[in-house]
């Protein structure tokens, strides 16, 4: 029997039932956004607001097919928009949440909190109180959130409306596991959060990365195992030109070979001079070439990363331990959870990307401590066994999926 799915975000969609034949996906076409009237930078943004005025196709689309649509599934971001729409068209609606399921649960239980006090985030003075979910140190709630300024416009105009319209969802897809946050998950199940929410499916590790052949990346095969340190903070992460020497100075003198994905704007910040130099202690690659493939890669013994969700879940499917160092947003709340799980360590000292800078040595002394850490691998490891137990034919992740499947073969009959 086939199940039709509707989709917004097809890659991120794909990769959650790749593996499940009977879900035949349906994808429409996103309208590029007018840049003559849009006053939005931020490309991320932006893509919201492209999807949003896109969603007026969806409707036709549907109508126009042979076979019924069994259930829309769409990203977080835009659950206000389609909110409305799925209930027009009577399908069903499922959000995908791209972030830990702690984060996820601080988002939704947003609109009773500022339902009951609305300078809630204004005058916090040391930890917010989520039911269920214990309390959230001031230091790791989004800095955007915490003032009235233009900057926490993410929090009123995005989070906020699609918190709100989470209780005309039916379920919300996490890209985590059960083993690997217990008692949120089981907050959510049980509904202590808050009743309004609606079930929550749990099916990761999701989008974790193959290598593939060595050839993606030579310079892999003269490297021992556990023996690179890789450092990767994205794309979109704005580290200052300060720091980013900082860091190059720390992977030069912690006395492991490297490899380091920088963005091709970052790479000119050091010209071809330093650049040269730099390839006798390890490798700096351009984002967009090998990162997708790195994980995996037996020579790969500490991760450096912000705590960006869907590193982490990779992290987790290869066992590979991390070093949190988070930036802003979600990522400290994710980097609890890391430490908490042990897949790594957190260096809550370091604060947000952009409070402190750290000087190359501090960086060079936390890598050589992590990657002589034999416990923290060890630990990473058993995060591994997990993560592949939950995705394995009767594992919590799979059988969460498959009790979405049996949901909408109910509602078809």
């Amino acid at each position: 029997m086939k199940l039709e799915i509707s989709t917004t975000e097809s890659s991120i969609i794909s990769n959650f039932f790749s593996n499940y034949p009977e879900i035949k996906q349906l994808d429409f076409h996103i309208l590029p956004l007018n840049t003559s009237t849009s006053n939005i930078s931020d490309p991320f943004i932006r893509q919201i607001d492209a999807i949003s005025n896109s969603l007026h196709q969806l409707g036709p689309l549907i109508y126009s097919l042979n076979e019924p649509v069994s259930a829309i599934v769409s990203d977080f971001i835009i659950a206000s928009s389609l909110s409305q729409v799925s209930t027009n068209l009577n399908i069903s609606l499922y959000i995908i949440s791209t972030t830990s399921a702690k984060f996820y649960t601080t988002v939704a239980y947003l609109p009773v909190l500022l339902s009951d006090n609305p300078a809630a985030f204004k005058n916090l003075s040391s930890s917010l109180k989520i039911p269920g979910l214990g309390s959230v140190p001031k230091s790791s709630v989004p800095c955007s959130w915490l003032d009235d300024s233009p900057s926490n416009y993410v929090l009123k105009a995005y989070l906020l409306p699609n918190a709100r319209a989470l209780p005309q969802v039916t379920g919300v897809f996490l890209n985590t596991f059960d083993w690997f946050e217990p008692e949120t998950i089981a907050a959510l199940d049980e509904g202590r959060v808050t009743s309004a929410l609606p079930l929550v499916l749990p099916v990761g590790p999701v989008g974790n990365n193959k290598l593939g052949e060595d050839n993606q990346c030579p310079w892999f095969a003269e490297q021992p195992a556990e023996s690179v340190v890789y450092v990767n903070f994205g794309t979109t992460e704005p580290i200052s030109s300060q720091q980013l020497r900082e860091i190059k100075k720390g992977l030069e003198i912690c006395g492991y070979k490297f490899l380091w994905v920088l963005k091709e704007e970052l790479l000119e910040l050091f010209g071809s001079t330093l650049l040269e130099e730099m390839e006798k202690k390890g490798k700096i690659v351009k984002a967009g070439e090998y990162e997708e493939a790195i994980i995996e890669h037996p020579a790969i013994g500490l991760f450096v990363n912000q705590c960006e969700w869907d590193s982490v879940m990779n992290a987790a499917w290869s066992g590979v331990p991390m070093l949190a160092w988070p930036q802003h947003g979600d990522q400290k709340l994710n980097a609890e959870v890391v430490e908490k799980a042990g897949l790594g360590r957190w260096v809550k000292e370091w604060g947000w990307g952009e409070e402190n800078l750290v000087n190359g040595e501090e960086i060079a002394e936390k890598v050589k401590n992590f990657m002589g850490d034999v416990e923290m691998k060890v630990k990473a490891m058993k995060v591994r066994d997990q993560a592949r137990k939950a995705k394995e034919i009767g594992g919590s992740s799979e059988k969460r999926l498959r009790k979405f499947i049996e949901m909408l073969k109910a509602e078809e009959k």
